[in-house]
């Protein structure tokens, strides 16, 4: 549990975002230039992990890098625009910042499009911090002094355990609710919608004991 002022993290694809759209465009795009067939169905079913573990799957070792620097480049144009908000993510952000609490969003994207997106939708967090994965997320959060960390995916909850920050799942990316329990999530919703009527039970009850 927590006092207030809290901090909440977020992470961003298949949280607060759909990226599902803006990636398959992307993907498809990559895939012309180079003459690589990608199967951007298949690549968005498995969104989380970083990008250099996707591309594995459709380039040799010794492009990998290279390919990362030009769909990062490519990404703006093609990405930001088809990717809309997950459902509550809106209400999720504001209803931390109703309470006087920070949001940050941590993220594996690369940090500067994790950013474009976020201003594209008019979603406002006090900080953005990108390029880490899993237990890594760890680093951001603790600096942050983040005490609840929300996201869709088992590395979200690995990183979230690891910083000593409550671990909130929702089911809305590639990971079932049985997989993230299974990883030691400590509460699964079933989606953003009901972040809100959580997060002011979560804090109003360290006062409720009290009384």
């Amino acid at each position: 549990m927590t006092s207030l002022p809290l901090t909440v993290g977020f992470d961003l694809d298949m949280t607060l975002i759909d990226s599902r759209p803006g990636i398959h465009a992307a993907y498809r795009a990559l895939s012309a230039e180079t003459g690589v067939p990608i199967d951007a169905d298949l690549a968005v079913t498995r969104l989380g992990p970083p990008l250099d573990e996707e591309l594995a799957h459709w380039f040799p070792a010794d492009r990998i890098a290279a390919m990362g620097v030009r769909y990062r480049e490519i990404y703006p144009t093609h990405a930001i625009a088809p990717t809309p908000l997950m459902a509550g993510a809106r209400e999720a952000v504001a209803a931390v910042q109703a309470l006087g609490g920070r949001v940050i969003v941590v993220t594996a994207k690369h940090e500067p499009n994790a950013k474009l997106h976020l201003a594209h939708l008019g979603v406002e967090p006090d900080a953005v911090i990108g390029w880490l994965w899993a237990e890594a997320k760890a680093e951001a959060l603790r600096e942050h002094g983040a005490s609840v960390y929300v996201g869709d995916h088992t590395g979200d909850v690995r990183g979230a355990r690891t910083a000593g920050a409550l671990s909130v799942a929702v089911p809305t990316g590639p990971c079932a609710e049985d997989e993230l329990r299974a990883a030691g999530a400590d509460v699964v919703l079933p989606d953003l919608l009901a972040f809100p009527e959580w997060l002011r039970a979560y804090v109003a009850e360290p006062a409720a004991d009290l009384a």
